[in-house]
């Protein structure tokens, strides 16, 4: 059987079985919509949670940026996974027991405020559409490829499928899809993973096989080390970043993950508060298995694409010569070749190929000058390769030649784990409209239908404005998933924590800290990703990815402040605030 055959029978048996998900739970009333009716059991709701926060950027997209800047990578996996023991710990089962449905309704209730609740709203609109952007490329990157088309056509494909299970089954739909596509995703990064591991060291378990002795002597370690050296990269296992950067970025990653709206409520859909602390386990648990595996998966995969490339001598390999899976992704635009010095030999060294990412189907250059894609400061360089780095760990069984199927089980896996997290912040944009703006602040009158329709309309616009996104994304799929992760640090974290923690903190203090959080960190990304800002005016050198840390700050500070000079919260919220995190709490959640 062919690899496309094979393709489009594991691409097309999972969304067959998603959309019979979603029918099969097709929401019929707004709890179910919006919370899946409260009664999702704890594993299933933990491997919801999982597929839920493993987004396109975990799958896709976390391997290709540790396999290119190395140690620096770190920080993308300390951040997304202490951020998420933070929010298990500290936030998880207190928001459970306030018993509300999204985010903003606990800002608005808990600030007693619909002002603090428009402002929540707008946050996580932000923050979801900034999120949802990756998902969408992440899909549009693997139909362009598995599907031949371009990604601008596999973004609407990817589109298409989250409209019949987001909007018509809602979170009760959406969670059972997600166990599915849980299923599915790790399944997909494992096995090759493992084929992978054995290939080049000969141990079965991914996590121990970067310190493993290759044929030459040396660890993978070493081993690119050496050739990352005698390339002109820098050492892999060097840091590039500066100290102050990379802790900023980890903590932005972590507070923003605490403060990921498509996350938080998924801990409102279980029976009791006691489950919200069992689920967030198992989530945990369920995460690792991946998150542990990624970086042997970034090695073995820098390893065998610069050999590949090459060749076995570091000399360059004839064109004519190169494997398929060469070919293959350059008519993806997703690799790309510029025969600079004429000798046929395809070689990838540092430096820049070209001006920028070739556009789809300008895979080969080979010296055309009408193309113009080689610039000026493109020529200086000896590098002749262009590789998008996220598509490490898709090309990644095709450059160590596994199986067909290997290979369309990835695909699979990549498009479950984009769209499991593309169809969670959509139900977040349409929930946070539907309920917390048209329900809660414009029209409290109207009907549990009319609420539920509102949401699906919410929904559809959400997708559209979704694609759009995906199709002109500001960055590769973490890049900008990272960006999402800062300004939820910046914007909601520090109010929902100092919500739960703080009987002091008021609407005034919530709502100032919420504006300058937001409006300080989306500046400095706009200017720095969209206005030409250089990496010299970087402030402190932090970068934009990093800058939601500065914001949450800035936030906290203001908030403190603020409620300090302004009258303190009702006596009734106070008593609301110290009630939640009492542990007895442990039995039968409030009901909304």
């Amino acid at each position: 059987m062919s690899l496309d055959l094979l393709t489009y029978l594991f691409i097309g048996g999972s969304f067959a079985l998603y959309i019979g998900i979603a029918i099969w739970a097709r929401a019929g009333s707004t709890k179910e919509f919006y919370v899946a009716g409260g009664g999702v059991p704890p594993v299933a709701n933990g491997m919801a949670t999982a597929a839920d926060w493993m987004s396109a950027a975990s799958f896709i997209s976390l391997a290709g940026i540790v396999s290119f800047i190395g140690r620096d990578g770190t920080a993308y996996l300390m951040g997304w996974t202490g951020g998420y023991v933070l929010l298990a710990m500290l936030l998880a089962p207190y928001l459970r027991k306030f018993g509300k449905f999204t985010v903003p309704d606990f800002i608005g209730d808990r600030y007693y405020s619909n002002t603090a609740r428009t402002i929540a709203v707008i946050c996580t609109i932000v923050i979801s559409f900034t999120y949802v952007a990756g998902q969408m490329r992440g899909v549009g990157i693997v139909f362009s490829r598995y599907l031949h088309v371009e990604i601008e056509m596999g973004v609407v494909i990817g589109m298409a499928i989250v409209f019949f299970y987001a909007v018509l089954g809602g979170m009760k739909g959406i969670t059972y899809t997600q166990v599915a596509q849980y299923c599915v995703l790790i399944l997909a990064f494992m096995v090759p993973a493992i084929f992978l591991s054995m290939q080049v060291t000969g141990h079965f378990l991914p996590q121990t096989g970067l310190g493993a002795t290759l044929e030459s002597g040396k660890s993978v370690l070493t081993t690119l080390n050496e050739l990352s050296v005698e390339l002109g990269f820098a050492e892999y296992t060097a840091g590039k970043k500066t100290t102050i950067d990379i802790f900023f970025l980890t903590a932005a990653l972590m507070c923003g993950t605490a403060g990921l709206p498509h996350v938080i409520v998924r801990f409102f859909t279980v029976p009791r508060v006691k489950d919200a602390r069992i689920s967030a386990g198992w989530a945990l648990l369920f995460i690792a298995i991946l998150y542990t595996t990624v970086p042997a998966v970034a090695g073995f995969g820098r390893v065998n694409l610069i050999q590949t490339i090459n060749g076995p001598d570091n000399a360059g390999t004839e064109y004519a010569e190169m494997p398929s899976w060469f070919k293959n992704w350059e008519n993806s635009g997703l690799i790309a070749w510029a025969d600079k010095n004429g000798d046929g030999k395809v070689k990838y060294e540092a430096g820049a190929a070209f001006d920028g990412k070739p556009a789809f189907g300008e895979g080969r250059v080979n010296g055309d000058e009408s193309m113009q894609r080689i610039t000026t400061n493109a020529s200086d360089s000896v590098n002749e390769v262009y590789v998008d780095r996220d598509i490490m760990v898709l090309a990644n069984p095709e450059i160590a030649q596994l199986p067909d199927w290997v290979i369309a089980l990835v695909a699979a896996g990549a498009v479950a784990a984009a769209l499991s997290t593309a169809a969670g912040l959509l139900l977040v944009i349409s929930t946070s409209i539907s309920h917390d703006l048209m329900k809660k602040t414009i029209n409290p009158n109207i009907t549990d239908k009319q609420e539920l329709m509102y949401a699906r309309l919410a929904a559809i616009v959400a997708i559209l404005i979704a694609g759009y996104f995906g199709i002109n994304p500001p960055g590769f799929v973490a890049q900008v998933v990272a960006l999402a992760f800062g300004l939820a640090a910046s914007s909601v974290f520090p109010a929902i924590i100092l919500g739960i923690f703080s009987t002091r903190m008021n609407t005034q203090g919530a709502v100032a800290g919420m504006l300058v959080g937001l409006v300080s960190t989306m500046a400095y990304i706009i200017y720095f990703k969209f206005m030409g800002g250089s990496s010299d005016q970087w402030f402190l050198g932090i970068s934009p990815e990093g800058f939601g840390t500065v914001g949450m700050i800035l936030n906290l500070i203001v908030a403190t402040v603020i409620s300090r000079v302004t009258p303190p919260p009702p006596e009734e919220i106070q008593h609301i605030v110290e009630d939640i995190r009492i542990p007895r709490g442990a039995g039968a959640a409030q009901s909304h």
